[in-house]
Parts: structure tokens; C-alpha cells; sequence
């Protein structure tokens, strides 16, 4: 009589050697397109003339070849005065410029050459609201037990102001974002509260607020058109759930000039901001 115990063992190596065949997994490509960061940000109280524009391209998902652009040119334009300020290649995807003078109410305009095509961006700089206070409690967040920080400005007396707020503390992978107008706060003192909830960190990424922790808050003065494109970056990088809608694809506002159908991701923003280190107690 066969030998079970044998046979189930024979069994089992079979399977075993049956799962290493190879499985070709057709990945959806799309086109490789332009990549650019370009967040000119003036802080407050500085010269803002060292500034640095990125390119890269896209790649498909299993690639991991470096996709640094080099060889592009790459300049700003002051609007109003037609000052030009030139990016020099630092051939590793960046581009910089120590010439940049920043001017409040002026818009800008990007413009790059690469690959025979070129691309195009504006946007304008608007004046950020000085923070005049920064303070942590627990009282008017979600949870009562959650510390919370508090940013306090004065909104300016005109209506159409938007704001950027980034928090980053350097044990968090990815800054948290936060965005707003001034539609119900035109002209007033706002105290603006950040709230880190234990619903937040379902994946154990992102902890609540902690003492000791340190906080680096930037806010920034947007456009509106970039504020309307930060908002939907924003509540997608939230992620999806079961009563959320679908992420789309986000354009940005550089535009190929020489083949529209071949556009750019990425955002040319200018900004002025006011940045503050706060140590939770």
C-alpha cells in the first residue's frame, strides 16, 4: 500500500513548483507628459531671490529610472515690468535663479522650452495677513482630548483673500494640508484651529498632536485659481471612501503652447508667506 503521508507530500511539492510561472500583469500606460513644480514663495520679511523650479516627467508604474529633465530652458516674467529672470540648468531636474525679486499684486509668467515644445504658466502674487498668534488647548477641536494649535491673523479689509496652510513635523512621511477663503471672515480677526483626530491615523501614519512635538506652519496667500486646484489636490489626497467620489485627473495651469494635447502636470504658483516653528507643550 502507497504511503499517504508520501503522496500528500509529493502533492504538495507539485504545487509548489506549478506557482512559479511567470504572470504577465498589463499595466494601463498613459502618456509621458512634463512634470513641473514651481512654487516661487516669497517669505515674508526676506528678499525672495533664491528660487528653484523643478521638472521631471512622468513614468509608467513599475519604472524606476531617474526622469530628471535636463537641457530645458526655463524663465519667469515679471508682468508688470517685464523684468526676466533666467533658471539656470543645475543638471538634476532643478532649476535656479538668486535674481528673483518678488513684487506683491504682480503676475507671472513661466515659460519653458523642452523637447522642441514649449509651455506656459501665470499666476499672481498676493499679500499674505501677518500671524500675530500661535497657541495650542483642547477646547474647540473634535475631541476635547486632542490638542489642537491655533493660528491667529487679521483678514485683510478687501473681500477675495485665499490661504494655504501646511504643517509639517519631520516624523510625518507627507505634510498635512489645509486650504480657505475668507468668505465669511472677510476683514476679521480668524482664528484658524488645526486638528490632528485619531481618525485620521487608520493606517498608523499620522499621529495626534503630542507634547514635544515640532510643528512647522506655513501659510501662504494663493491665487484663486490655485486655490480651486490645491482644493481638489487637497480632498483627494484624503482618500476614497465608500461615500467619496472618484479621483480624476488634476490639471494644472501650464499649457503647452505648441501642442495643447500634450499638456503639462504640475502648478506655476507665486506666493508670499509667513512660516513659524511651534513646540507643542
Amino acid at each position: 500500500m502507497q504511503n499517504p503521508i508520501k503522496f500528500i507530500a509529493l502533492l504538495f511539492l507539485c504545487t509548489l513548483v506549478s506557482c512559479t510561472d511567470v504572470i504577465d500583469v498589463d499595466v494601463q500606460t498613459d502618456t509621458i507628459r512634463l512634470v513641473v513644480e514651481a512654487s516661487l514663495d516669497w517669505e515674508k520679511g526676506t528678499t525672495g531671490n533664491e528660487q528653484t523650479i523643478t521638472l521631471r516627467t512622468s513614468t509608467p508604474f513599475f519604472d524606476t529610472q531617474s526622469t530628471d529633465v535636463v537641457g530645458a530652458q526655463v524663465s519667469v516674467t515679471n508682468d508688470v515690468n517685464g523684468e526676466v529672470y533666467l533658471f539656470t540648468d543645475q543638471a538634476d531636474g532643478t532649476y535656479t535663479t538668486d535674481t528673483f525679486n518678488p513684487q506683491l499684486d504682480a503676475s507671472y509668467t513661466l515659460e519653458i522650452i523642452y523637447d522642441g515644445q514649449s509651455y506656459t504658466a501665470n499666476d499672481t502674487m498676493n499679500p499674505v495677513a501677518d500671524i500675530i498668534d500661535v497657541f495650542q488647548d483642547t477646547e474647540d477641536g473634535f475631541d476635547d482630548e486632542t490638542i489642537e494649535l491655533h493660528i491667529v491673523f487679521n483678514d485683510f479689509e478687501a473681500e477675495g483673500d485665499n490661504y494655504f496652510f501646511k504643517y509639517e513635523r519631520p516624523q510625518d512621511l507627507l505634510p498635512i494640508l489645509e486650504s480657505g477663503d475668507d468668505e465669511f471672515i472677510n476683514g476679521n480677526e480668524v482664528d484658524w484651529w488645526f486638528e490632528i483626530n485619531e481618525d485620521d491615523d487608520e493606517e498608523g501614519e499620522i499621529k495626534p498632536l503630542a507634547p514635544g512635538d515640532v510643528v512647522t506652519i506655513s501659510m501662504h496667500s494663493i491665487s484663486r485659481p490655485y486655490y480651486n486646484y490645491i482644493d481638489i489636490v487637497i480632498d483627494q489626497l484624503g482618500g476614497v471612501g465608500l461615500f467619496e467620489s472618484t479621483p480624476v485627473a488634476i490639471k494644472g495651469n501650464c499649457i503647452n503652447t505648441t501642442n495643447p494635447d500634450n499638456y503639462a502636470h504640475g502648478y506655476f504658483r507665486v506666493t508670499q508667506k509667513n512660516t513659524i516653528i511651534y513646540t507643542v507643550e
